[in-house]
């Protein structure tokens, strides 16, 4: 594979690249070759959360099951706070169990997300997708063991440019979320703000590929 996306909610099935689609428990698409699935602090219902969870639970065990997610916390929702906590934590947990990566949806909710963290000692992977937040919040994020992965904001945002070129380059990924830009279109921009060439760049991402997936990018 030359690309690695991430997080897609699209699946073009290209060979050249592979791409970890997000995936909801209550809509399991089995045609996609490498995904994430999760429950979604947006879609959090609370007659289905046990069904869902078994559901997570079958499928986690596949070997095209590379990570749950996307999870997490937003406080700009109206779902309370402590359900997504607690929906949150279970999927954690799941993840810890199975020891598989974990995809991070967070908004505003970066200092709870660090404290969930730390109190479950959770030791698998977490990546954070789609950061489009400061310097100081990544280092405290990457001080407290997070990968971050950037995509559609980086391409919006040249602002995110110093943020980016900060991250250690074992400690990022990309993605292209729900955007219309292409992976390639986002591994140029990244190439271009990390001053390397596309083949470099590759290169580290299959490396963390490698790192937080244990599995071969070829």
């Amino acid at each position: 594979m030359d690309y690695f996306n991430l997080h897609t909610h699209q699946f073009t099935n290209q060979t050249t690249i592979l791409e970890l689609v997000n995936q909801y428990p209550w809509e399991f698409d089995c045609a996609c070759t490498a995904y994430s699935i999760g429950i979604h602090p947006w879609y959090i219902e609370t007659d289905r959360i046990a069904s869902d969870l078994k559901t997570i639970e079958e499928k986690i065990i596949l070997d095209s099951c590379l990570a749950i997610g996307e999870c997490g916390l937003d406080k700009r929702i109206e779902i309370p706070l402590d359900l997504q906590t607690k929906v949150f934590e279970q999927q954690l947990m799941l993840a810890q169990k199975y020891n598989k990566p974990v995809i991070i949806h967070c908004v505003a909710a970066f200092q709870e997300l660090i404290e969930i963290k730390n109190k479950l000692n959770s030791t698998v992977p977490i990546v954070i997708h789609g950061f489009s937040k400061n310097v100081q919040l990544a280092t405290q994020l990457l001080n407290n063991g997070f990968y971050l992965s950037f995509g559609k904001y980086l391409m919006r945002n040249p602002e995110l440019e110093s943020v980016f070129t900060a991250v250690p380059n074992d400690r990022f990924f990309l993605e292209t979320d729900t955007s219309e830009q292409t992976i390639q279109e986002v591994y140029a921009l990244a190439a271009k703000y990390k001053n390397i060439s596309i083949a470099e760049l590759q290169a580290i991402i299959a490396t963390n590929f490698n790192a937080v997936f244990k599995n071969k990018l070829t």
